[in-house]
């Protein structure tokens, strides 16, 4: 979709500078930032037609549909890209209430005290990977 603004051509993320930008998922609800992936063009465009959010896995090389192991789905909100047009924000619905691999909520649940350097776990376990994970 292209449209104009202010004069300028506006078409949407630009995957021409990078195969993968990054995508930063943000809870809808609480603006909570959940977790930092990337996208690509099939990943981004998956996204949109199914409404659960897509990502693409640099480890396995592959698209990467948030929840298809742990069933922790994204459901989407709205996707929006910032002023360079290389980054991408993306509201969501946690469904089965943690986005991080860890069993945390979100995957930033680590608080670094800037005056000493000592980490906080600040946030609560959801559930354990252990039994989610299960590797046969």
């Amino acid at each position: 979709m292209t449209f104009r603004t202010k004069g300028n051509t506006v078409s949407g993320p630009d995957f021409s500078k990078s195969d993968l930008i990054p995508a930063i998922a943000q809870d809808v609800d609480s603006g909570d930032v959940l977790m930092l992936a990337y996208m690509n063009q099939e990943s981004y465009d998956e996204t949109l037609k199914t409404g659960q959010v897509c990502y693409y896995s640099r480890s396995r090389q592959k698209l990467w549909r948030k929840g298809e192991e742990s069933g922790n789905v994204q459901k989407l909100h709205a996707i929006y890209y910032d002023c360079d047009a290389d980054t991408l924000l993306v509201k969501v619905t946690q469904i089965g209430g943690a986005a991080c691999h860890e069993g945390y909520k979100s995957c930033f649940f680590r608080k670094v005290d800037p005056a000493t350097g000592e980490i906080e776990v600040v946030g609560e376990r959801v559930f354990d990977p252990a039994v989610v994970y299960k590797k046969s």
